[in-house]
């Protein structure tokens, strides 16, 4: 079964709408994994519908190495994002791991992505989506 971890931090808004649609898209076809960088973002992508959930540091560094797909804010490769939250041994552990990278290019840090059109998160979301049904559709 296909793994994908879902990181997020703060108020786990962002996880929480990826694991909900991912769950109506997929069912229990994927594994999904959330990855908080603290507790209430954990709870929130849980609520969501994640299957799994954990929170911190260590709960990233060892699930991301386990993960098919990493998905979630760009921020989560950047060392000292989210107010701090994301350390950065947690943005190597992201940027490491072999698994495929799905970031959705939403940002609070003074980063901007030259050639990015900005689009609301629900419409980021979807292209998301679709980018991980032309990964999983074959394996299905």
């Amino acid at each position: 079964m296909l793994k994908i971890a879902v990181v997020d931090g703060q108020g786990g808004g962002i996880g929480g709408l990826i694991v909900k649609r991912l769950r109506e898209e997929f069912k229990d076809v994927i594994e999904i994994i959330a990855l908080g960088t603290n507790a209430v973002a954990t709870t929130y992508m849980m609520k969501a519908g994640a299957d799994k959930g954990a929170s911190g540091e260590n709960a990233i560094i060892c699930n991301t190495a386990k993960a098919d797909i990493i998905t979630g804010p760009l921020s989560i490769m950047l060392p000292n994002a989210m107010l701090g939250e994301l350390t950065s041994k947690m943005a190597e552990a992201v940027s490491s791991s072999p698994a495929r990278k799905m970031l959705i290019p939403l940002t609070q840090e003074q980063l901007d992505i030259i050639g990015f059109t900005r689009e609301p998160l629900p419409h980021l979301v979807e292209e998301l989506l679709d980018k991980i049904k032309d990964v999983i559709r074959p394996a299905c």
